[in-house]
This record gives C-alpha cells, structure tokens and sequence, in this order.
C-alpha cells in the first residue's frame, strides 16, 4: 500500500486542523521509526494545505509544530505521555501496535497501520471452520487488521449465499472500541478513570442492557442475555504476539484458534500458550512465601496508576509484608538484581506488556490480579484471569489482617508457614544483622 495511506495522512492531518492544536508529538514504535521521516514530511505537506485554505477564507493561522518521538521509557504499545510533556504537546499521534489504555492528561490519535492479508482465503477459513463446529464464533483480531475485516464480513455474507452451511450470523466480530482517546472530565465511568471516546465505535456502550459486553485490547462486542463466553468459540487473527496471549488468559475457558495471516492457515495447537497459565500459578504460589516485595512502576501515562499502585501498597501491608515501590523503564534480570532483598515484584503497566518473562530474573515478576490472589485473604484461583489493572482497582476491599488466623501450607516448603506481621519481619531482619556482625568480630578476634 501507499504510506500515505498505510499511515492514514489525509484522516490524521484532520485530526489535527480541527482540533486546532499547534504542537503535536508523533510518537513510533522502534520498527517503524525509519517511516517517520516520510510521514512528518507528508504530514506537513498536507497540515500546509488545510492552513492556506483557512487563511484565505478567515485570514492568518497558527501554524503546526511536529515532534518525533521514540526509545519510549515504558512500553510502546502505550502513550508516551512523559516524553510529549517535555514537548509541551497539546496532544499524541501513536503509530503502530496499541493497546489502547486511556491516557492521563493529553488527548490521542491511533494510526494501527495496515498489514496485508488475504480477505478471500480468511473468511473462506472461518466458514470452513464454522461448518465443523455447532458453536457460534467471536472473531477477534489485532488492531492491524481493522481495515480488513469490514471486507472479511462482506464475503463470508457472499459465502453464505452460495452455498448450505453455516450462516453468516453464527459468525460475530468484535468491534474496535475508538481511535481517538480524549481524557476529559465529562467522559469519566463510574470508578473515576477516563473512558475512550471516538470514531470507529461511537454507537457502542461499555454498559449494555441488551446483554454481556466483553472488552479486551482495544476490542469490545456484546453476547445475547444468558450467554457466556465458554459458550462461544475464539477466533483470533493475527500473529502470536502479547496481543494474543491476553486473550489466551483472559479466556482460558473457551476453545481458541489463530488465523496466521502471513501463511493464510488456521493455527489450532495452541499448547505453548496454554502452559502459560500453569507458569502463571507457579507464580502465584511462589509469591505466597514471599516477605519483601517491590512494586515496579511499569506505566506514567495510563490512566489509574496511581491508585493500582496504592491499592498494592494496601494490600501487601496489610498481608504481614514490606512493601518497596519502583519506578524504571522496561525491566531486565540485571535491574532487578539491585534489589536482592526483595522476593517478589509485581508490576503494575498495560495489560500486554504485564506478562514479563521472568524466568532469568532472581526474584519472580507477577502481575496485580496475580498479587491478589497471593496476598488477599482467602482468595483462590478460580481459573479466571484479568490483565487490565484497572478492572481491579476497588474491585475487592483490603481486609484487616487476623492475627490469629491459622498457619496456611505452603506448595513451594512442603510444610505449613506462619506469615509475620511487618514488626515481626523488620525484628527478624534485625537480628539476622546483629548475628552476622557477632560472627564477624568473634572471626576478626581469632585471626588477630
């Protein structure tokens, strides 16, 4: 395709004449940073264009500042705040893979990009699938290939015609939920964080009375009343990405395959993914032994922070722990080994940049609902799974800790444990010090 189209030149430059805004931060993932010369230059080209037109109708107007933007601190499937405040930016242009978490302070404009696929040979695939199976199907995709699938459902309406079979309608897709995020006072839900407000979705409600709504990545779409996931088969397509493996947690429970684009096949063993899950809860059981943990601040921009961060704090004082609280930009084994007193972390970022690969680290990396049901008082892992920190946020209370509540058994020690309060963990520390510093002069007095 043409970059001018792939980058959607002509909508974002829209975006930005009609908002008036001046200063406007370009931000691109480091895979396509060589683009972003090509696309500044295109985009000034046209911006110059909407500004002649407006200064002959209505005389002089401002003219638009670009800033390029990349090495994000964080992950950048999310808004880089942070580095377009250095900008003074009145708002963000993000190119490229998104999880599209809400912002803080600064409006968004997302520019998923297009990948090429094979329209005739997906819904040939779905229907061919559909005909094997007596579930309905939920079609869900990464945000590359929304320009695509408004033709996927064209021709699975044309298959549907031509042949006996499974009908179009056991087929459902999930619709993007914006492309525009604006972190205004009047757009706020019922636990206080923004709710993303824009074009590709305006007539969908988070809340539907019709039925159950299911959001995830960016995508939201709606079952009928009395109907549940489990009920419905999954169907992602796209590549096997962070994107991918969110939903392979969240829904656990359902039969779930993959269109592989770049080979034009259905991928049905998904076993890799699977074991995640079993990693998962090693995990957690691990985390249960745990007496100091660091919270990893692993997000400034995404809406909530702060109080996930506080509601950590909460809950691991309250379980008996010391708690240390983090901030640095994409953790490695070598960052997190300065902190060799700590036996856990948990890190609060976007739901798919939360899943860290630990295995090389000293200490475990979990995620907030993973410390939940660590730390919560009589929580059990009941199979379901939540990535999105902020569907956590003052979901469960923090309960008092019962001083008299019996020893639990611990998978890792084999043996039933006592966990301490935090006094009773500060004296432990304390004396393990004192004895090492005893040995040490009865050692210093035999040599001399």
């Amino acid at each position: 395709m043409d970059s001018k189209e792939v980058y959607e030149i002509d909508r974002t430059a829209d975006f930005i004449h009609c908002k008036n805004f001046t200063k406007v931060a370009l931000q691109f993932p480091d895979e396509l940073l060589k683009d972003s010369v090509r696309v500044v230059s295109a985009l000034r080209d046209k911006l110059q264009l909407l500004r002649e037109s407006v200064t002959e109708q209505n005389g002089d107007s401002k003219q638009v500042r670009l800033f390029v933007m990349a090495d994000t601190t964080y992950g950048s499937c999310c808004v880089d705040e942070v580095g377009a405040s250095h900008a003074n930016a009145d708002c963000v242009i993000h190119y490229g893979h998104t999880c599209l978490s809400p912002t803080s302070t600064l409006p968004a404009f997302f520019v998923f990009g297009k990948a090429s696929i094979s329209i005739s040979n997906c819904a040939k695939s779905l229907s061919d699938y559909a005909s094997t199976n007596s579930k309905p199907i939920v079609v869900v995709y990464g945000l590359e290939y929304v320009h695509a699938i408004p033709h996927v459902r064209e021709e699975l309406v044309a298959l549907s015609s031509m042949q006996s079979g499974p009908k179009h309608q056991d087929i459902h897709f999930a619709d993007v939920v914006c492309s525009v995020i604006n972190p205004s006072d009047d757009q706020k839900n019922p636990v206080g964080l923004p709710r993303p407000v824009g074009d590709y979705s305006a007539s969908v409600e988070v809340e539907a009375a019709a039925g159950s709504s299911y959001r995830i990545g960016g995508l939201i779409w709606e079952l009928p009343n009395g109907h549940r996931m489990e009920d419905y088969l999954l169907v992602w397509v796209g590549s096997s990405n962070s994107a991918f493996a969110n939903v392979v947690l969240t829904f656990n429970g359902c039969e779930i395959v993959r269109y592989d684009a770049l080979e034009n096949r259905l991928v049905t063993d998904l076993s890799q993914q699977r074991r995640i899950l079993k990693r998962r809860y090693y995990l957690v059981e691990k985390a249960k032994d745990a007496n100091i943990v660091g919270i990893l601040v692993g997000t400034l921009g995404v809406a909530g922070y702060l109080d996930m961060i506080h509601q950590m704090k909460e809950l691991i004082t309250s379980a008996g722990k010391k708690a240390y609280t983090l901030v640095m930009g994409r953790p490695n084994p070598a960052k997190l080994a300065n902190f060799p007193e700590c036996d856990v972390f948990i890190y609060v970022s976007c739901a798919q940049t939360a899943l860290l690969d630990s295995k090389e680290f000293l200490a475990p990396v979990i995620t907030p609902f993973e410390a939940m049901v660590a730390f919560g008082r009589g929580k059990q892992w009941s199979g379901e799974y939540v990535m999105e920190f902020r569907d956590l946020i003052n979901s469960s209370p923090v309960e008092a800790k019962d001083k008299s509540e019996e020893a639990r058994f611990s998978f890792m020690q084999g043996r039933y444990v006592e966990d301490f309060d935090l006094q009773v963990l500060i004296l432990r520390q304390v004396m393990k010090m004192l004895l090492k510093q005893r040995a040490l002069k009865k050692m210093m007095e035999l040599l001399l």
